[in-house]
């Protein structure tokens, strides 16, 4: 005899792809906000964690740092999604309510890559000081290959050194449209393939009586560790030494971004 199909999960993932785009099958404004925002992180946020790290671990190389910041990385966003997913066996908690705290998760998920992806960055001596160019870096390692060759034609060096080709293509001194031109293609791209990979973790979340804590820390897991992976072939080998100003015994770092004062972290 033939299954039947679950409603709940119909109506799941009925629900969240209304909720998330327009008749068109594109994403609706407030999502495609909500999504950049995320990975927009302000360089004092990651100048604090990194010195964090460097104060529990005084004798820690860049090497030692980048695993600790992957290691912290995963346990976060796995956790995150378990977390979440395990509210859908509280009595009361519906699949509207569901699906709002698995929108919440992706935030969280992309918040957590964008700290430890501009951790990398900072330890190979990349400084990015304007959030958009730290997105753009974000959403391009969570694209991989396809990411590195994008970054590669604004630098011209889309065959060299890895970490050269991030840190000339996302340098201070990189104006003009060109960097507008990539950035675009590379967030149409990143929605695209956040939405195709995401949306199947987004309908476990929902699914009722405890399957989605499952889905939710799986599908976290398995995305975190294709970042990381992407994350260390962008860059390549660490450096030797630390960056001067990342030293732990350096004075306090200047908390000024690309015309704005630190303020308000979002």
């Amino acid at each position: 005899m033939a299954r039947r199909s679950n409603p709940a999960v119909r109506i799941a993932q009925e629900t969240a792809h209304n909720a998330m785009f327009d008749s068109e099958g594109k994403p609706k404004p407030g999502v495609h906000n909500m999504l950049m925002k995320a990975v927009q992180i302000q360089r004092p946020l990651v100048v604090g964690y990194i010195r964090r790290l460097q104060k529990k671990h005084p004798r820690a190389t860049a090497a030692q740092l980048a695993e600790i910041a992957e290691r912290d990385y995963l346990r976060a966003v796995a956790g995150g999604g378990a977390l979440v997913g395990a509210t859908a066996v509280v009595p009361g908690v519906g699949t509207v309510a569901s699906l709002g705290l698995s929108a919440a998760a992706t935030v969280g998920f992309l918040e957590a890559t964008a700290l430890y992806a501009t951790s990398l960055a900072e330890l190979h001596g990349i400084r990015l000081t304007n959030p958009e160019k730290a997105g753009t870096m974000v959403m391009a390692i969570m694209l991989g290959e396809e990411g590195t060759a994008l970054l590669g034609t604004l630098s011209g060096q889309a065959s060299g050194g890895p970490t050269n080709t991030w840190g000339n293509a996302l340098s201070k001194s990189m104006v003009g449209p060109g960097f507008g031109s990539v950035r675009k293609r590379i967030q149409h791209a990143f929605l695209k393939n956040l939405l195709k990979r995401q949306g199947t973790a987004l309908f476990g979340r929902a699914l009722p009586f405890g399957i989605g804590a499952v889905v939710g820390g799986a599908g976290n897991l398995v995305m975190g560790r294709a970042v990381a992976k992407n994350a260390r072939e962008a860059f390549g080998p660490m450096p030797d030494t630390i960056p001067g100003e990342l030293n732990a015994a350096a004075g306090p770092d200047n908390l000024t971004l690309e015309g704005n004062t630190f303020g308000s972290q979002r």
